[in-house]
């Protein structure tokens, strides 16, 4: 396998579930936003989209999209607990979960990386994010994870784009659950093996 980045990218959270894994798989760094791999290869002639991640296949097939590509991940290796069984409530409740932060927290994210956005658009995106990251901070609350006392695959991607915050301006100290949940998950040395690899922990 190998895995298409970009440096703190979303793609970082399908980076954490290969170490937590045990899988073997390579990494290709991809630049943004100029989409070239440090070769020079413009990204775009190997994934029409431009974005991370990126799962190629050893038999050529390919993953696009972070909370499939996270899943097919924890599949590999059942083992591991990475994610509920098939079927299962739980593995609905991880969905659910995959879901969630695509869609409220990782998309509610990407207009603050919009330059030149207006003041009131600025606002109006962090009021609705906090909510969000509100919600998150409540369903933590007594649990070590977002699906209790196991780590899965939704924790990495939760990890990742909480950490956006920084970047954005918005400070998530008050919200003690999720601040807990973020020191734990740094904690993990599948996590510390994939910041180190990506150039973020020294």
């Amino acid at each position: 396998m190998k895995l298409y980045y970009s440096v703190g990218a979303c793609s970082l959270a399908t980076h954490i579930a290969l170490k937590e894994s045990g899988l073997s798989f390579e990494t290709m760094a991809v630049t943004m936003p100029n989409h070239t791999l440090v070769d020079g290869t413009d990204y775009y002639n190997i994934n029409p989209l431009g974005y991370v991640p990126l799962l190629a296949l050893d038999d050529g097939q390919q993953l696009h999209e972070v909370a499939v590509i996270l899943q097919y991940v924890a599949d590999q290796v059942p083992e591991r607990h990475l994610a509920p069984a098939h079927g299962t409530f739980e593995r609905y409740k991880l969905q659910e979960w995959l879901n969630f932060i695509a869609t409220e927290i990782h998309k509610g994210f990407s207009p603050l990386f919009i330059p030149n956005l207006p003041d009131d658009a600025i606002t109006a995106v962090k009021t609705r994010l906090s909510a969000r990251l509100q919600w998150i901070d409540s369903a933590l609350r007594g649990k070590n994870y977002l699906m209790g006392e196991l780590f899965t695959v939704a924790d990495a991607y939760l990890f990742v784009v909480q950490s956006w915050s920084k970047s954005v301006g918005m400070d998530l100290s008050d919200l003690v659950n999720l601040s807990a949940f973020v020191t734990r998950m740094a904690a993990r040395p599948a996590v510390q093996a994939a910041l180190r690899a990506e150039g973020l922990l020294k």
